[in-house]
């Protein structure tokens, strides 16, 4: 039963992974719909979410058959892009029929839900952007140029802001985005944290089949070319040089560039010291994860990296794992005093960390202490939804 005069409904789209599979966009809606809303999401099958129409913690989710990921050029991004769209305006016409729309809350990338916004805006229906990534930045990092595509992004990036009324940043570094190059004023920019549930990811013994060396080092997300496994990869080479055999890593994920990934390890002459676990989900993340005993975040410092909320830092911290990861900005302002920083893309010096921690064991374990009570005060995502609440409360007064 809505808490509201009148129903707010609410259709959230996502074009690059599936619900419940994206953690933020599942705890936004399961949020929204604690609160009273009624919440409909459009995404992509896929990872063995490939039910058209489910009905989960009543959030309403249709999806349509993922497109193929754009690898290089624009032709591949038209043809991701299109086929997206295409979805989007036909889902979205299924929702509008079956529950109405009010609000739409487009995640990016890409930066192209303002058309299904504009379709909507002459029927009253608002529109709300939440700022996943930065799009022309991380064009920049997977492809390693600008050109003509990253000027369109940027042009994309300034319409998304003008069609948008209100708009949620994952930090406060997208929330100077969203106000300097966007244009937005200061009361409509909402910061909204990316953080795990702490009642759900409590830290426990772990899956002790994971542990095949004296120390185990974790990773998780999504294997792209841009999330600087390559450098992980590279650091344990420098680790067992300098005298730390006893290692394993734990890679929780999938991705487009698992192959290369794993190529690299073979020929680094390191597939004994590697576990690639694929997908996991729920408590058999949470048993990969608790079984290691440092988390690794090696993602390069770029222009995109550099201002992005990283989701396994704050996993990692939840757990009360100390992590070690390149020198990031938000890097920083997430973990503070909870991870060890190495000098930017240098993979020695990130293995230098990693055994700095491994040599240190109580001052680590001290480490990840500080980690999740920084999550329990401040980070957690119970601290996030109020400003989620405050973000809708603001649309629906405009």
């Amino acid at each position: 039963m809505s808490s509201f005069p009148t129903p707010r409904r609410v259709l959230i789209v996502v074009e690059n992974l599936p619900v419940p599979l994206d953690r933020r966009v599942w705890l936004e809606a399961t949020s929204l719909t604690a609160a009273g809303y009624e919440v409909s999401v459009i995404c992509p099958m896929g990872r063995g979410w490939d039910q058209a129409y489910e009905l989960i913690d009543g959030v309403h989710i249709h999806r349509h058959p993922a497109p193929p990921e754009a690898h290089a050029g624009a032709v591949a991004y038209a043809r991701e892009y299109l086929h997206a769209i295409r979805h989007w305006f036909r889902l979205a016409r299924v929702v509008r029929r079956e529950r109405g729309v009010d609000v739409i809350h487009g995640c990016n990338p890409p930066d192209l839900i303002w058309l299904l916004a504009l379709r909507y805006r002459l029927a009253g229906v608002r529109y709300l952007f939440d700022h996943h990534d930065v799009c022309p930045e991380l064009f920049e990092a997977k492809f390693g140029k600008r050109g003509l595509l990253y000027g369109v992004m940027r042009l994309w990036e300034r319409i998304t802001f003008a069609c948008a009324q209100v708009s949620i940043a994952t930090n406060e570094s997208f929330a100077r985005i969203a106000r300097d190059r966007g244009g937005m004023a200061a009361p409509d920019v909402f910061v909204v944290r990316s953080a795990p549930r702490i009642e759900k990811f409590l830290p426990g013994p772990g899956d002790n089949t994971y542990r095949k060396a004296g120390t185990v080092l974790g990773w998780i997300g999504i294997i792209g070319q841009q999330e600087g496994l390559d450098l992980m990869v590279e650091a344990m080479g420098h680790l067992r040089e300098a005298g730390h055999p006893d290692v394993h890593v734990v890679v929780v994920g999938f991705g487009p560039h698992q192959d290369v990934i794993e190529a690299e390890v073979a020929r680094a002459g390191l597939t004994d010291h590697f576990t690639f676990t694929g997908a996991l989900y729920g408590d058999d993340m949470l048993g990969a994860l608790n079984a290691i005993d440092i988390g690794l975040a090696p993602d390069p410092k770029n222009a995109m990296n550099d201002i992005s909320t990283m989701n396994k830092v704050m996993e990692y911290m939840t757990l009360e794992k100390p992590l070690v990861q390149f020198d990031l900005t938000e890097g920083r302002a997430s973990a503070g005093d909870a991870s060890l920083y190495a000098r930017a893309n240098d993979p020695k010096d990130f293995a230098a960390k990693i055994a700095w921690l491994i040599d240190h064991p109580e001052e680590a374990r001290a480490m990840g202490r500080r980690g999740r009570e920084r999550v329990l005060t401040a980070l957690s995502w119970d601290h996030s939804v109020p400003n989620l609440l405050a973000a809708y409360d603001r649309i629906f007064d405009k």
